[in-house]
């Protein structure tokens, strides 16, 4: 059984600079500790934290985001953090607590489940327009057999001109 749902997990991960990350006072409440020992252990160990792992946000980053997170420490933080999927694993070498391990293991099957649950969408969105564009060369195809079948079945058109010997 997981010390933390998924579910709660699933809610701190957010969409910034085009990856999913999580934020720094999140990961410091799942970890139970305060931000600020969990970014002096990291900043104890910066080599492991290069830029694609960790980054921090600007103020209008941190404005956007307070619109969705109500929390007012966050708000009013001086520089909140912002962990890559690697960062947060990288997070499980440099907290050393049971819980650290076991809060990681959890968040990194989130990770690993929320790019299952997309890229099942991208192959089901790949589908479905393949699907759409046979239907749509197959609706072309259908509605010529039903023309020419019409054609078939329609009356032969009278000749306006009568054939064989008339008198007039």
């Amino acid at each position: 059984m997981d010390i933390i749902p998924k579910e709660l997990i699933e809610q701190k991960i957010y969409l910034l600079r085009g990856q999913k990350v999580m934020l720094s006072p999140d990961l410091a409440g799942l970890y139970r500790v305060n931000t600020s020992a969990l970014m002096q252990a990291v900043k104890r160990n910066t080599k492991r934290f290069p830029p694609d792992f960790m980054f921090i946000l600007t103020r209008a980053e941190i404005q956007n985001l307070s619109q969705i997170v109500m929390s007012s420490k966050f708000k009013h933080a001086p520089n909140v953090y912002a962990f890559t999927e690697q960062g947060v694993a990288m997070l499980s070498s440099v907290l050393r607590s049971e819980r650290a391990i076991l809060v990681n293991i959890v968040v990194m099957r989130t990770f690993v489940r929320l790019r299952r649950l997309i890229s099942t969408h991208k192959e089901l969105s790949h589908k479905l327009h393949e699907l759409e564009h046979k239907v749509n060369s197959h609706d072309k195809d259908i509605i010529l057999i039903f023309q020419a079948i019409n054609k078939l079945m329609a009356p032969p058109e009278e000749s306006k001109r009568r054939i064989g010997f008339h008198a007039d």
